[in-house]
């Protein structure tokens, strides 16, 4: 009886250390205990998408995967907060003031027109706000085939507390002054109150923006807080809009891709095979027995760039063939050589597509 005891004690003891553990922040974000912070933004915006409540309203346990999703990421993307949690667990990082209290959705995604937040979504805001400033991201197709993060250095006006006060929060309010007996005149004047005073002082931040596999061309993001102060307010929004830089050989339409590979005349008529570089550099073999015209096109579906709201989704690649004639004139060999490779191609075709006794003549 004494290992069956010893066992289940060790299973409670093993229960217990679990449970106060806490949750398992890796495995919410699906990322390995070395992830890097790019691998944890990217899962963290991946399943944020996918589990956000506004699209799951039918599943009840959406707002906890959501909740859980953001206290892993507040914790993981935190060098000193996840040093605690690989130390000693969630109880660790719960006790630090303000844990669980920030939205990673909001200010890390930016506004998506997302509801959820608490249910106070509905109260229009009186709080004043400083400009938005926009910037123009020059984007390359590679990376938005891809994806990639950059790293962008922000000189920022922040208010810092200054010596004295200053009238702030002004605003018109009407004022009742007694003339006499019965008698009262209501005027309206500037009403302001006093506050600390503060000065503006440039500061630098590292700003991180990832171009996300299938963005495109015109979609911003929005940094929330990062725009123009305002002194009596919070400050505006940075919006980073993505311009794509045209391509060398690829033209984008949607999630389509469209090339143009020029041939020889050989290749033309007898057939070829090829391979086109993709924007990753992976192949595309393309093979063709079949004479080819110019202006002749072809579709590879799967080839094209990823669909942004799902990047298992790809669009099609379009080649376009051209067909390069030689600029020199012809010498007897060539036109010799010439003629016997149209009149291979003219009797193949009339092999391969004649499935009964030709008629005489059919071919040459």
């Amino acid at each position: 009886m004494a290992p069956r005891w010893t066992c289940l004690v060790c299973l409670l003891i093993f229960l217990v250390i679990s449970c106060e553990a806490g949750r398992d922040f890796y495995k919410i974000l699906g990322v390995p205990k070395d992830a890097s912070v790019h691998q944890i933004k990217k899962s963290y915006r991946r399943l944020a998408k996918e589990y956000h409540p506004d699209k799951n309203q039918d599943d009840p346990l959406a707002e906890d995967k959501f909740k859980d999703l953001g206290a892993a990421y507040e914790v993981l993307v935190d060098q000193e907060k996840r040093q605690k949690y690989d130390r000693c667990g969630e109880e660790c990082v719960a006790k630090e003031e303000g844990f669980g209290g920030m939205d990673p959705f909001a200010s890390f995604f930016g506004d998506f027109g997302f509801g959820f937040g608490g249910g106070g979504g509905g109260r229009e805001r009186e709080t004043a706000k400083g400009g938005d400033v926009t910037m123009d991201m020059h984007v390359t197709l590679e990376e938005l085939y891809v994806g990639n993060f950059v790293e962008m250095v922000r000189n920022k006006p922040v208010m810092r507390a200054a010596s004295g006060t200053r009238r702030c929060n002004c605003r018109q309010e009407m004022v009742t002054r007694q003339l006499g007996p019965g008698r009262f005149q209501m005027t309206q004047q500037q009403v302001c109150d006093e506050c600390p005073n503060v000065k503006l002082v440039n500061e630098e931040r590292t700003l991180e923006f990832e171009i996300e596999p299938g963005m495109v061309d015109e979609q911003e993001h929005r940094f929330v807080g990062e725009g123009e102060p305002h002194i009596d307010g919070d400050p505006g929004d940075l919006i980073i809009r993505i311009k794509t830089q045209p391509h060398s050989r690829f033209e984008r339409r949607g999630d389509d891709l469209y090339t143009n590979v020029t041939l020889s005349l050989q290749e033309a008529l007898l057939g070829f095979e090829l391979d086109v570089p993709h924007l990753d550099t992976h192949k595309v073999h393309v093979v063709r027995e079949k004479p080819t015209w110019p202006g002749a096109r072809i579709r590879k579906k799967g080839e094209g760039m990823p669909n942004y709201e799902n990047n298992n989704l790809f669009g099609t690649l379009y080649i376009t063939f051209d067909v390069e004639f030689p600029k020199t004139e012809f010498t007897a060999e060539d036109r010799e050589g010439t003629g016997r490779i149209t009149s291979f191609t003219i009797r193949r075709d009339c092999e391969k597509e004649v499935q009964i006794p030709a008629p005489v003549g059919h071919c040459a």
